[in-house]
């Protein structure tokens, strides 16, 4: 499990005061068809942060898989792009120790205080990255959203290993950075 999503859950009940468990639970009872509704749920009913709040939320969905095995689901039929997604994984681990890295079934989120990143396998042959860069122009890399819509502001297409280069690692990094 990726360290800070760990110390994340590690620190659960000391800052929301119940477990990851017990908050499974209280999710379980009510039974939310949207994450939206059981975050908004978790936030007014009980106080809880929205960086905790989601990844109740996330995880609580995804009960039945590990975090490895949610990626790894995503990638089942597309191994060639893991690699792509483990050296954005790398350099985004080198960016700071305030990173939750939040698998999901479809998507991967990278969460500073908020969502900042987005890595998606669109394809068998590609992954899309969804950035938060609000009033960066586009250009002929760095599109507009696309499908992600308003859960990101651009996109940027990767098929091949050597795309994760300098360009790309400085929007990463500037999303990091607008992020807090």
């Amino acid at each position: 499990m990726d360290k800070a999503l760990q110390t994340m859950i590690d620190n659960m009940p000391e800052k929301t005061g119940k477990s990851l468990a017990e908050w499974k639970q209280i999710l379980q009872e009510k039974s939310f068809s949207k994450h939206s509704e059981g975050l908004k749920y978790l936030k007014t009913e009980h106080g809880v942060s929205h960086g905790f709040a989601n990844t109740i939320v996330t995880l609580s969905k995804e009960e039945n898989n590990s975090l490895e095995e949610l990626v790894e689901l995503q990638y089942k039929g597309k191994e060639e792009l893991k690699p792509i997604y483990e050296k954005l994984v790398d350099f985004v681990n080198s960016l700071g120790t305030d990173i939750t890295i939040t698998p999901k079934k479809g998507s991967v989120s990278l969460i500073r205080k908020r969502q900042f990143v987005l890595i998606k396998p669109a394809t068998k042959t590609r992954i899309d990255l969804g950035f938060k860069l609000k009033d960066k122009p586009t250009n002929q890399r760095l599109e507009n959203s696309g499908p992600f819509g308003t859960m990101c502001t651009h996109r940027v297409k990767l098929s091949e290993l050597s795309e994760v280069d300098q360009e790309l690692k400085s929007w990463i990094s500037e999303a990091y950075e607008k992020s807090i």
